[in-house]
């Protein structure tokens, strides 16, 4: 019996993936377990597993196509025909078939699999199918279709949905593609138009695309309110560097994100309006009793928000260590769906490419974001003098349906004071 394994959920939200490596091919046998294909989503590279063991007899798909959850990724021969003849079967079918045969139901294997086949295995005759049951009922564009039909349509430019099956249930068969090329259809010549010589098309990425979609969701959803401030951080300086050499002997850098990330989730425990959701469906504001911050980092790829989990009990060297770890392996490409899970809060530091101030968009459904700018020598006034002092540009955005404006200013004063005077986080 061959079957058809598709793309499965794995979960936050993912809804599809591009293909960036087959670990297989046509006619291979594979154990249930075995690696298939590598895919980039929106979040993480991982390694999709076959649900069952069997003989491959067609791969969905080339590297690079991009593919949803529950499109075909592979047709597998689970029993009925034996390797050799699969690996026969899979001769005749291109490797380039990636239309989604319609669903039959029943067959449900991990990430969904539905029979298939070609009228080797399934005769164009109703012989075996109980006169009472009912047809199965296609909607829309997709048709009912074996996978090698498909597969033939695409090749010959034929619409699969112009062509009239002769198979059970109306199933276009193979038989059926030749027959409607040869006394009907003849497909269109496409014209190749050219394109103006001084525009250049780049494909959105998935982080891009996802870049794209929640902020839009952000801006549409959450009323943004932004607040900008400044704050003199020289004792900060000092205390990092009497520390640092202690830090880089342990293997990490003490930065100065590890300080704000601290003060952050400290004035968090004591404003818990900005650690909060709102919660559109039961009319309520959702308070959460953990700090999970996320670290906004720049990669070759776009911007990724993996989350650094229970702030506040780290000591500065464990956080630290988890800073560099959560940021190296954004910029390799080796992050989980746990990276993103649970985050309750956002920091971006802009400022480390060379940016004063932003107005950062809220990570929705999170309440607020805080965005670090460029630190800079500037005068300031302390007593009756004017210094140089080390000032650190601070901006904050903050959804205004659960945090007011004295709430934020508070907040980021709090932030601030713990910056301004780095013994305070360990004190008050």
């Amino acid at each position: 019996m061959r079957h058809i394994f598709k793309f499965p959920d794995i979960g936050e939200g993912i809804t599809e993936g591009r293909i960036i490596k087959w670990y297989v091919k046509k006619g291979q046998t594979i154990n249930s377990g075995d690696p298939i294909v590598n895919m980039e989503t929106d979040k993480v590279v991982t390694d999709i597993p076959s649900p069952k063991n069997g003989t491959i007899v067609t791969l969905f798909g080339h590297e690079g196509d991009v593919i949803n959850v529950d499109d075909p990724l592979m047709e597998l021969e689970i029993a009925g025909v034996d390797g050799e003849s699969a690996q026969e079967i899979a001769k005749e079918v291109p490797q380039k078939a990636t239309e989604e045969p319609v669903d039959e139901k029943g067959f449900g294997v991990v990430g969904t699999i539905d029979v298939a086949g070609d009228s080797a295995l399934l005769p164009s005759t109703n012989e075996g199918f109980i006169e009472k049951e009912k047809p199965i009922t296609v909607t829309g564009k997709k048709v009912l279709a074996t996978p090698v039909a498909r597969a033939l349509a695409r090749d010959l430019g034929i619409d699969i949905n112009s062509v009239k099956g002769t198979g059970p249930a109306d199933r276009v068969m193979k038989a059926d593609i030749h027959k409607y090329k040869t006394t009907i259809h003849e497909p269109e010549q496409k014209v190749s138009v050219s394109k103006n010589d001084l525009i250049e098309y780049e494909d959105l990425s998935q982080i891009r695309k996802t870049i794209a979609q929640n902020m839009v969701v952000s801006k549409q959803t959450a009323p943004h309110m932004t607040i900008i401030d400044e704050v003199e951080i020289t004792k900060l300086i000092d205390v990092r560097n009497k520390y640092k050499e202690q830090f880089k002997a342990k293997g990490t850098s003490l930065s100065f994100l590890a300080f704000i990330m601290k003060a952050t989730a400290q004035a968090l425990s004591k404003h818990t309006a900005l650690n909060s959701e709102f919660d559109r469906d039961n009319n309520r504001i959702a308070h959460k009793k953990y700090f999970n911050i996320g670290v906004a980092v720049d990669t070759a790829d776009g911007l990724v928000v993996p989350i650094v989990k229970d702030v506040d009990k780290l000591s500065f060297l464990d956080l630290s260590l988890k800073i560099d770890d959560v940021i190296s392996r954004a910029r390799d490409r080796k992050l989980t769906l746990d990276d993103f899970k649970d985050g309750t809060f956002t920091i971006t530091n802009y400022g480390s490419i060379g940016g004063m101030f932003g107005v950062p968009v809220i990570n929705y459904p999170q309440a607020a974001i805080l965005g670090i700018g460029r630190l800079l020598k500037k005068p300031i006034v302390k007593g009756e003098s004017i210094e140089i002092g080390n000032v650190l540009p601070l901006s904050m955005s903050v959804d205004h349906r659960i945090v007011d404006g004295g709430e934020a200013v508070r907040f980021l004063n709090l932030v601030m004071r713990y910056l301004n005077d780095p013994i305070s986080l360990l004190l008050i």
